[in-house]
């Protein structure tokens, strides 16, 4: 392995048990391996119900479809003297839909000369004055707009998955380190280590609730998700970027692009990542695009353990949306209940009621406040590396049922692969008309 991508296990457990790459605001607990049965301290911040006022905050959004609107507004949700400034897209209808959510939704008006459409829409973003910048294209294009609005010394929000292939995620591991040495703050949408059920889970499992975590499983089992047909007006490249849930190249195959919560929930809990893969998957009813539709995934860690992973986006199917953990003392769904070793509930999260005068504080707008929070207090909060760890052990298992062979962690930081045209155009780029679905036993890496 080469030293720029040697990332040791050694290294991720000590980066793990002091909260990620940096620290993951209220969302982890600062656990040494020799105090993990002691009393966990939170890390910086608090859980706020809304990030403290402060010197105006601007934020460019780059992505204007449904997440990156629903982050734009979660954003102007989270605290005082926060603004939309900028908006960038490939698509104007895509801009003009956000910029009117914003409008009526926020009366947050975004200004003629703040509004850039095109591939190149990401640097004039970048360049218009503002202060943050939220990450929410298809994740093919994560790694280069993250490391541009870094080298413009912006905090930024991003959006999982921070990668399709491993060149990327390698990528976006280099701009994390540049990220902190810059003293610039950058969270990423793994909403559930914002949630206040999982933390308080966590939380427990951390001071010992369930002994050691010897195994686990997690699911994300839905529905057909969405797909659009070609259309005569659009060029072939418009076509997959309207349709990028469905296109490996763009969204990273649904392991990636959705799974990823999931096996992130896991690698938090356990304090690690699995090194190996071993994993089927097929395409059964999708419509579009050269991904599978499902995927049944063993991870193995070096300690032994195992962890299944399950996810599929089929109608008129079973759907599971969750995580699970076993301990050698008992066990846990991860999101709001304990057990002990014989089934007997140890520990319930009470939920926030209208007599309890709590609020109830979406994740994903939480995820916002942190930001916000750690922005205006000056404190550390770097995710990106976490994240991108659990992104390539998405891509390992994607990988493994392509191909059906075992795939390694350390492979995959040292693969090649890259997915997607050199070059952007608004055109024909040869990708649909030579587009196949991979096949278990033939398909090269």
């Amino acid at each position: 392995m080469t030293e720029k991508s040697n990332f040791s296990r050694r290294r991720f457990l000590t980066n793990a048990a002091a909260i990620g790459a940096v620290g993951v605001i209220g969302a982890n607990a600062l656990v040494s391996c020799a105090e993990k049965k002691k009393t966990v301290e939170l890390n910086l911040p608090p859980l706020l119900d809304q990030a403290p006022d402060g010197a105006p905050l601007k934020a460019g959004l780059i992505g204007c479809g449904g997440r990156g609107s629903g982050a734009a507004l979660d954003f102007l949700n989270a605290g005082p003297n926060l603004t939309i400034h900028a908006l960038g897209d490939v698509f104007q209808d895509r801009i003009d839909d956000c910029r009117n959510k914003l409008k009526n939704q926020a009366n947050n008006e975004v200004a003629d000369e703040n509004i850039f459409v095109g591939f190149d829409a990401f640097e004039k973003v970048i360049d218009s004055g503002v202060d943050v910048v939220i990450l929410a294209t298809p994740p093919h294009f994560r790694p280069e707009h993250f490391a541009a609005a870094v080298q413009a010394r912006k905090h930024v929000f991003m959006e999982k998955p921070v990668a399709v292939d491993p060149v990327g995620i390698r990528s976006v591991m280099a701009t994390a380190k540049k990220a902190e040495s810059l003293g610039l703050k950058i969270v990423g949408g793994t909403q559930r280590r914002h949630q206040r059920d999982y933390i308080e889970v966590y939380k427990q499992i951390a001071n010992g609730a369930i002994g050691d975590i010897v195994s686990a499983n997690c699911y994300w089992n839905q529905s057909k998700l969405w797909h659009r047909n070609p259309n005569a007006d659009w060029t072939e490249m418009e076509f997959m970027i309207r349709d990028w849930v469905n296109w490996l190249w763009l969204s990273g195959d649904h392991i990636v692009e959705q799974h990823i919560h999931n096996i992130d929930v896991i690698n938090w809990f356990s304090g690690k990542h699995p090194t190996k893969a071993v994993g089927f998957g097929s395409r059964q009813r999708r419509v579009t695009g050269d991904q599978y539709d499902n995927f049944s995934i063993d991870f193995t860690y070096d300690d032994g353990m195992h962890t299944h992973s399950m996810c599929r986006q089929i109608n008129g199917c079973a759907n599971n949306v969750s995580e699970f953990v076993m301990g050698s003392n008992g066990s846990s769904n991860c999101q709001n209940k304990i057990w002990d070793a014989n089934g007997a509930e140890l520990f319930a999260y009470a939920y926030p009621t209208e007599e309890s005068g709590v609020r109830e504080i979406s994740p994903y707008v939480q995820e916002h406040i942190d930001l916000v929070t750690c922005i205006r207090e000056n404190i550390p909060v770097n995710e990106a590396e976490q994240i991108a760890i659990t992104n390539m052990c998405a891509i390992m298992g994607r990988v493994s049922a392509y191909t059906g062979k075992e795939v390694t962690f350390d492979e995959m930081m040292n693969s090649d692969m890259k997915l997607g045209p050199d070059t952007y155009i608004m055109g024909e780029v040869g990708i649909v008309d030579n587009a196949t679905v991979p096949v278990p036993g033939e398909a090269a890496e």
